[in-house]
Parts: C-alpha cells; structure tokens; sequence
C-alpha cells in the first residue's frame, strides 16, 4: 500500500512525505499515517484560480481512494469593525439593541459581550439575548442595565475591542398629588390661594425629562372682611313715668355687627330722673302741673317762628325770580372762558334773544353744549369722513355729562360731576371687581362724545412684516414697535427655508377682558402655524405695566384656530412648556410654536399702575385764526403710539414736545386734562373746553385704542405766530405730567421732532450670523464649556444667574443645550445694545477660577471675523 499527497494538481515529492504506522488495537488492523508540511511562503508564493489546496491519495492491490481537498489559507483579523455599538437613551422598560459587526478574519472571528468589562452570560440572564447574528438584545430595559458595553471579536490570529457604547436607562418624572389650598394670603378683601406639586413620582433620573406643567398653582380668593357693630342715634326721651323716670334707647343697628364683627360695647337703654328730684306736686306729678305763664310764652314763640318763616320764602322766591328773567336775555355761549389760566377777558354778548332757545339757562333744562359751535369757521380736514367727525363731535362737543361751574367773576371751569353723578348708581364690589362698573354715559341727540376713540378713523387693520430663513436662524424685527422675533442658529433643519411672518393686529382687539382683566400688550401673530423648530425661538412683546408681583397677576394668552384665549401661563408659574422673562418695557417668551400671543394682567390690588405714554399734536385749522390742540393718552408701548403718529400724519398733525410717560393707578379715580398758561391778550381757548375729565373705566379698559382730547384755540390777530401753553395731565389722587407747548403755528419756522429712533425701520429680517452679538464659534465654546455639569456650580445654572435669569430654571434642565437656550434669550433681550458688555462681565466673573474658558482668547476672535465682539472685550 503507498500513500502519496498532491498539491494543486502536482504530486508532492516522495521525499517530503513522513510516514508513520500503528496498531488497532481493537480490531488488530495496521494503520499508517502519512504527513507533509506547507509553509507560508509556499502559499503567498501560489497564485491560482483558488485556494492552494492538497489531497490524499492511497492505492494497493485492491484499489485507489482519494480524500477530499483540504484549503490551506493564511489566517488574519482585521483591525477595525464593520459596525461599532452605538450608545442608546432609552426609558425604563424599554427595548435596547446593540449592533455589532466584527472585523473580516480568516477563520471567522468569534464574538462576546462585555458590560463593564465583565463577560455577559446570556443563559444566566433570560433578559439578555446575544445569539442573534452578534447582537445584544435586552428585552426590557432596568436600571441596573445602564453602563458601557463592549464588543469582543477573536480567532487563532488576535482580538479585537469595539468602542464602547454608553447605555442609560432613564426614568421620565411624574407629579405628586397636588398639595390642598393654602389660606387665604389676606384676612379680609381680594388676595390669592395657591397650591403645589412635585416632581417626584418618580423623580426624574439619569437624564429623564422633567415633568410637564405648572408646579405650582394660583388662584384668587375673596374674604369677607369682619364689620363691627355700631350704635344708631339715640331715641327721644320717652314721657315721665310716675316714678318721676323717662327713658331712651338705642340699636346696634348702624352697620350691623356681620362677619363676625364685634358687637356695639355699651349700654342700650338709658334712664335718668325727669323732676331734678322733685317728683310730687300737690300730689300729682310733676309734669302734668303747666302754669298759665309758661302756655302764653310758648304760643308766641311758635307763631313769632311760623311768621319768620313766611317772609323767608317770600324773599327767596322774588329773588330767584328776579335772577332767571336778567339771564334769560343772553345766550349761553357768549361767555368767553379763560379758565384756569389766571386772567380775565371781556364778556361778548348777544343782544338779539333767540325766540325758543333750548339753550336757555332755567331751573327745569339742562343746557346743550353743543351750541359751541357758532365759535367756529369752517373745519377743513381731508376727507369728508374727517369733516363730519370734527364737526359733529370731536372737536367742539363737550361731553355730555359737562357741568359749568361759575367759580368766581368772569371765570368758567369745565369739569364733570362727583363721580357718583357722572357714573350713576355705583354697583356694589370692592376693587378689582368693580372695574366693570357701567360708566358709558347715554348721549342726548346722538351726537359723538367729545373724547374720540381713533378707531373711528380708517386705519390699517395689521402690520406686517415677513422674511426668509434657514438653518443659520436670523431676527426679524416689526419696526418702531417693540415687537421682535428671533430664530436660533439650528432651529430649522438643514437645506430647509421657510418664509416666517409676523404681524400686529391694529383693529379691535379679538381678546375680550374677562372681569378684572385688562389687554396689557399687542397681540401678535407669527407664522406658518405648521412649522415646528427644534429649538425653541424668541418672540419679545412689549407691554404697558409697571411690572410687580405684588399688584399684578400677569398672563400669557394664545389664541386656538375656533379664535378663543386660552392661558399658556402664568409670568410668575413654573413651566417646563415655555419660559417668559419679564423685563420693565417687555417681555421675551421662548416658545416652540407659532401662533397669536398677547399679555393680559390681573390687577390684585390698587397700587397696580398702567403705563400711559401721553403727547401732543397740533395743526392749523382752514380758519387761519384757529389753532387745534390735541392730547393723546396711550398705552406705553411702541406700536400703539406709532399707530396716533401715522394718523397724525395723515391729518397734517405735528409733535409739539416729547411724549411722557404717566403712571396711571388701578384705584377707579378719572383722568383730568387741561389747558394752562394760554397768553391771555394773543389767544383765547373756545369755550367749555379748558379743562375735560375722562372715566377711570374709560382709561384703564382702553384696550389699546387711543385716547385722544382735542382743544381749539383762536388767536386775536394773524400777527400772532408763536404759541405757549401748558398741557396738565393727572389723575385725580395720582401722578401728573405737564407737557410745556412752545411752538410756531407756521410750518417752515416749526421744530420737527423725531418720532422714533432710525435703528429699529433699516433692517426688518436679518439672516445668518450678522442677526446675532455672539459669533457662532464663540458660542459653542460657552455651550461647551457650561453644559457639562460642575461640581462647584459652575455650569449653565450660574451663566443664568449671572444674567439675571432666576426663576423657573426646570426649564433649562430640559433642554439638550441649557446654554445655548440662556444666550438665546440673551440676544433677545440685548438686541438694542451696542456691545457685549453684560456677557463679558458674567463670563469674567465665572472664568477667574474655571480653567476651561482660558479658550476663549483674542486668537479665537480674530477668527470670528466679528471685530465689534473684540472690541467690546467678549
């Protein structure tokens, strides 16, 4: 028997083969085996069709038999991984798998897990699962499965490791029960109850969200207050008793103890003696005994009365008499009034009565006022609508409620009645409720109150602007309004733009106030409603309040596609949902979708003041002798003075001074306006007109539709061309402005005074990085640096705190970058500042001892090709 091997198709050389023989035991068979060697060499060095292969072939008498081929490879691992691990996020319970795709190998490698370096045993853990194509599988994630894990690949060559892929399990926060009411913050009157929850079931852990919603909750609560009793007048003195005694009483009666008040102290009924001691008289009492001296003395004390009386009447008839017949001969409107600027003028009367004059001052007819208008010459304004409003009412009808007080000898005040006359019947309720009294007054012969809202005049309904954006993000700005929109670097995706529009209504307000509730902004529209960001945008909305937690209570509202409100939240709540950062003039609100938003306040005592911005215009009148003056009071916010600026414009008006600002309180007492200091022998004011007081309803539940009153002087001569008064504003019990009027009625010798700053009307949208103060690269050194967590706190935490952002922090804690969200509102909030001052000083302060913002250097800004940011020391 001969055994031979052949490799590739040759034989092997006799001489290379070794060759051994044994026994079998069993079956007593010889047994030979026959061996060859293969070196590496020999197999680089073959290059065939296939594998080099070899092949056993033994023959003897009884026949030839041949073994399979057997390859011969060289074996190997490579390096790298087909596919890595990746790192997985995934809530409690839920499904992890971990990818894993070994090197190429010859022979192919073998592949186990590691979890913290340790081997994972799957038939120890039926939750584990590796023997799917060299995956792991956990079927429901826990806890204690969060850690790093590693895939190891191995064959005869070597081993290799995977990176490791980060694995956290974490659990999303719940709420707590809410907590019950807390009492009643004041003892009596209006206040608020709150109460409040946390986010501990579960606590949210390894990075799991923070509960959604309000932490804590607010309502308004009204305490009856306590009201002692007090005692009512005393009654007569009852008749003497026989026991020389009279009587008297008196009730607990005025007010009634209520509300648990404390009773009258004292007694209610009184006795004393009524015969000075002596008690009998010829045995009968004393009171009964009347001299006939006393009867005669007292019947001529009450016929002497009774007479005096008479004569009285008599007198005061006959003079009063006397006084309606030398009146009734002169009209009312002849009186020329120089009220309340200091001096006298002479009466111009008519001496032809008219026959049938309603106008008539008599004891049963309320005069009509309107008959000021025989002062006038013709009005001419641009349009007939503006020539009938003017006419009719604007600017000549008093209103219509006017009293005329005769102060003193040539000298007339217009004014309105005590507030319980000019409103009615005041309703019930204490403040704030009574915010909604009924003050609108009923107008004899439909004419138009004297005080115009503006509404009445054409006016646009909206502003609006729009502008194109991508992932660089940008601002788009409404000019001269305040109202600004900022889209962050990222918050659209990729090779993705949108066309972004921002509006402002400027017709009614479709926000109705609901009791107590006033409009305390714009309502701005931003748009398309379909667009979703990933990061959320600023959107800043002026305001008009004097911004304190202690008198208001201020709401952010957006309206649903069916055109309700409804409350987004509170400024002074916990969200998770939004974030609103109030500042004195405005307020930026981070939002992730777009819609119609406006701020309304709840006034929670009667210290809450409302900005108004107050200004005066004036213009000449088609009489060159008239001259008219006209008040506007508005909220202080930018939009609603721009909307009188453009009207002004559109009736040829001009600014005489700089608008200012008045605090105007929540404590129901009305707004006074007035004329001063008129040159008393160059003009005259017309009359009834001097002085013109507005309801507190009228004012605080304005709803941004201005407020204006109109004045109309005349000069003697048209030599006179200069003009100098005083406008007074103030609210009665409140502040006062006075606005100093030095003007030339001609127009080329008239001072222009600029409406607003140019800054805010060159560019409405601004795209890319020259719309943000910080350059991009120098931003994600700071996100870099302060979103990792610091053991001392110097993290995104005290980046807030140090720009003054303090409150509802959980916000932040939910955002992938805390940051980046904080600079955000920071651009937001600086978009008017000229430099980066505010950042660079928070940044230094921070820096003295963290070691990681020694990056931030003058190199890094010089490559941020942004020379301003260098130059303000960022």
């Amino acid at each position: 028997m001969q055994i031979f091997f052949k490799c590739n198709g040759e034989w092997v050389h006799q001489n290379e083969h070794v060759s051994e023989e044994s026994l079998d035991e069993s079956s007593g068979l010889k047994v030979r085996e026959v061996f060859i060697n293969v070196t590496r060499q020999q197999v680089e060095d073959f290059h065939g069709p296939e594998d080099y292969w070899c092949q056993c072939v033994a023959w003897s008498h009884l026949g030839t038999s041949k073994s399979r081929k057997a390859s011969v490879r060289i074996a190997y691992l490579r390096k790298n991984f087909e596919q890595d691990p990746q790192g997985r996020e995934v809530p409690i319970e839920g499904m992890i798998v971990l990818h894993c795709r070994p090197p190429e190998g010859v022979p192919a490698a073998e592949v186990e897990w590691l979890k913290n370096e340790e081997p994972i045993d799957s038939e120890q853990d039926e939750n584990i699962d590796t023997r799917a194509d060299h995956n792991l599988i956990i079927r429901q994630a826990r806890l204690s499965d969060s850690g790093n894990y590693t895939c190891m690949a191995a064959n005869i060559v070597a081993k290799r490791r995977s990176l490791s892929a980060t694995v956290v399990v974490y659990v999303n926060g719940g709420w707590s029960s809410w907590t019950e009411w807390s009492a009643c913050n004041v003892r009596c009157g209006r206040g608020w109850q709150k109460r409040s929850r946390t986010c501990t079931n579960p606590a949210p852990l390894n990075g799991g969200a923070f509960c959604e919603g309000m932490s804590v909750q607010k309502i308004t609560c009204t305490s009856l207050c306590p009201v002692d009793g007090s005692w009512e007048v005393w009654s007569e003195w009852s008749v003497c008793s026989p026991e020389c005694e009279h009587l008297r009483i008196r009730e607990c009666t005025a007010p009634p103890p209520r509300n648990g008040g404390k009773f009258c102290e004292g007694l209610s009924q009184e006795s004393e003696n009524c015969t000075d001691g002596l008690c009998i008289l010829d045995k009968k009492p004393l009171h009964e005994i009347k001299p006939q001296s006393m009867e005669n003395a007292s019947d001529i004390a009450l016929y002497s009365g009774l007479g005096a009386a008479v004569v009285a009447v008599a007198v005061l008839v006959i003079g009063v008499t006397l006084y309606r017949r030398s009146q009734s001969d002169y009209g009312v409107d002849v009186i020329d009034s120089s009220a309340l600027t200091g001096g006298f003028q002479t009466f111009n009367f008519k001496t032809v009565r008219q026959a049938g004059n309603s106008l008539l001052l008599n004891s049963s007819l309320q005069p009509d006022l309107t008959v000021s208008r025989t002062y006038s010459g013709p009005i001419c304004l641009q349009d007939p609508l503006d020539k009938e409003l003017m006419t009719e009412s604007s600017l000549f009808n008093p209103l219509s409620d006017i009293k005329v007080k005769v102060q003193s000898s040539f000298m007339v005040s217009l004014g309105v009645s005590e507030r319980a006359e000019y409103h009615g019947k005041n309703h019930s309720g204490t403040f704030p409720h009574g915010n909604n009294r009924g003050f609108t007054a009923v107008h004899p012969r439909n004419k138009t109150p004297y005080i115009q809202n503006l509404s009445s005049l054409p006016t646009r309904t909206e502003l609006r602007t729009t502008g194109v954006f991508g992932h660089l993000g940008g601002r788009l700005v409404m000019p001269n309004t305040g109202v600004s929109l900022l889209i962050p670097h990222g918050a659209i995706p990729e090779e993705n733009s949108w066309e972004i529009y921002m509006s402002i209504n400027q017709g009614e307000p479709s926000l109705q106030s609901d009791g107590s509730e006033v409009l305390l902004s714009p309502e701005v529209t931003c748009g398309p409603p379909d667009m979703t960001v990933t990061t959320p945008f600023a959107l800043t909305i002026p305001h008009c309040a004097d911004v304190s937690s202690e008198h208001w209570n201020i709401h952010l509202k957006k309206r649903t596609q069916q055109g309700r409100w409804e409350e987004v939240m509170s400024v002074e709540d916990e969200s998770t949902s939004c974030y609103c950062l109030l500042d004195p003039f405005a307020c930026h609100v981070l939002l992730d979708s777009f819609g119609t938003y406006a701020l309304t306040g709840e006034p929670i005592t009667d210290c809450a003041v409302k900005q108004l911005k107050v200004a005066v215009f004036g213009c000449m009148s088609c009489n060159s002798l008239d001259y008219n003056l006209r008040v506007y009071c508005v909220d202080n916010t930018p939009c609603a003075f721009q909307e009188v600026v453009s009207d002004e414009k559109h009736h040829g008006g001009q600014l005489l001074e700089e608008p200012k600002l008045l605090h105007f309180k929540g404590n129901t007492f009305s707004l006074q306006i007035s004329v001063l200091d008129i040159p008393p022998f160059l003009w005259r004011i017309k009359p009834f007109t001097a002085c013109q007081e507005v309801p507190f309803s009228r004012v605080w539940s304005s709803n941004r539709q201005p407020l204006h009153c109109a004045f109309s002087l005349e000069r003697y001569t048209p030599t006179t061309t200069q003009l100098s008064c005083k406008i007074c504003i103030r609210q009665l019990k409140g502040h006062e402005q006075i606005l100093q009027v030095q003007t030339s009625i001609l127009e080329n010798e008239r001072e222009t005074i600029t409406f607003f700053a140019q800054e805010d009307s060159t560019f409405p949208a601004q795209t890319g990085p020259k719309a943000f103060k910080i350059p991009y690269s120098i931003r994600q050194r700071i996100c870099a640096t302060f979103d990792t967590p610091n053991a001392k706190g110097k993290d995104w935490q005290m980046l807030a705190q140090k720009n003054s952002i303090n409150r509802n922090l959980s916000y932040f804690a939910t955002q992938s970058s805390p940051s980046a969200v904080i600079l955000n509102l920071w651009e937001a909030r600086h978009q008017h500042d000229g430099d980066l001052d505010s950042l660079a000083c928070a940044l230094e302060e921070i820096g003295r001892t963290h070691t990681k913002l020694s990056n931030i250097t003058e190199p890094q800004l010089e490559e941020a090709d942004f020379s301003y940011s260098r130059q303000n020391g960022l």
